[in-house]
């Protein structure tokens, strides 16, 4: 059982202030949806998974309960890395199914408190298995992955999707970059669907996500010392169809003028004015590959839902 840190809490904190600043700053405003996710914001998240309407999470996870077998004996891996892994509750799934090939998990996330309970309670669970945790972001530290073995990234939940385009190509690059020939990627992606399907997933009646998408001001208040009143904002979910991109939004209902110490700054709002706080790409396969092609992938396999609504697809390094 082993923990590398290369994100401090110091430098998690100047990545906040780097990116509320120039978020609230921007015209028209927007916020990173890393900062969704304190303690109290993923309660909110582990709740929203369980809402009817929320079908991406379980769908994803009845994806890798059918095919984690066949998933573990197209890839063959030696080590699975997880970025982003949270709890690391899904993958769960893959290690049993892995373990024919696979002595070491890699689990990498930017909470270290949580990223340590993971690897405690796995290293548990898992006697034979090496776990050896990295506290990082994923968009910054791809280049201090252990390596050793054949490896396989997963990069689960649809996380692809809060990356625009740019970003995208920019991650898959370089995560193509420290990969050697024929190791692997699995990737969840949401799909495509009737709006009518797609925005209650991200806007539902009993109103969690909402509670969700404002607790990112709360967070602001929290760690920056701002004074954002979140229940003068409500929550909107919108589809872009030209991007094919669900969009979170926080609206003011009224002017103000917010103050935020810790970034020296002082924010006013028109009544009606949003903010962003999160886009969730939805992808159709011929796109989805032309982009692991570009970066330097081929896709190998494709897992789909019965409903088209989801897929998990191993593309190996070319």
């Amino acid at each position: 059982m082993k923990v590398d840190v290369y994100l401090e809490p110091g430098e998690l904190d100047e990545k906040l202030r780097a990116d509320a600043y120039r978020g609230l700053t921007s015209t028209p405003k927007y916020l990173s949806p890393t900062w969704l996710y304190d303690a109290r914001g993923s309660e909110l998240f582990e709740e929203i998974t369980r809402l009817p309407e929320y079908y991406p999470t379980r769908t994803e996870f009845g994806l890798l309960r059918r095919f984690a077998g066949e998933i573990a004996d197209s890839a063959q891996p030696e080590v699975l890395v997880e970025l982003g892994s949270g709890s690391s509750e899904k993958t769960r799934v893959l290690l049993d199914a892995l373990e024919p090939y696979t002595h070491t998990y890699v689990p990498q996330d930017v909470s270290e408190p949580a990223l340590r309970t993971a690897v405690s309670q796995l290293s548990a669970e898992y006697p034979k298995l090496t776990v050896h945790g990295v506290v990082g972001d994923f968009t910054d530290s791809l280049d201090r992955l252990p390596s050793g073995g054949r490896r396989m990234v997963a990069f689960l939940g649809g996380t692809i999707g809060n990356l625009v385009p740019e970003e995208r190509d920019q991650f898959l690059s370089g995560l193509a970059s420290i990969l050697e020939r024929d190791e692997w990627l699995l990737l969840g992606a949401g799909l495509v669907v009737d709006p009518e399907i797609l925005v209650p997933a991200y806007d539902d009646a009993a109103g969690v996500t909402a509670e969700f998408d404002r607790n990112v001001l709360r967070v602001l208040n929290n760690r920056l010392g701002a004074d954002f009143d979140a229940d003068r904002f409500v929550h909107r979910a919108v589809w872009d169809a030209e991007n094919e991109w669900i969009e979170m939004r926080l609206e003011a209902t009224e002017p103000m003028t917010v103050s935020v110490p810790g970034l020296d700054l002082e924010v006013s709002f028109e009544k009606g004015e949003q903010i962003r706080t999160e886009i969730s790409a939805k992808f159709r396969l011929d796109r989805l590959g032309a982009e692991l092609d570009r970066a330097g992938f081929v896709v190998r396999r494709e897992w789909i839902d019965p409903d088209g609504r989801f897929t998990v697809l191993g593309a190996a390094r070319r």
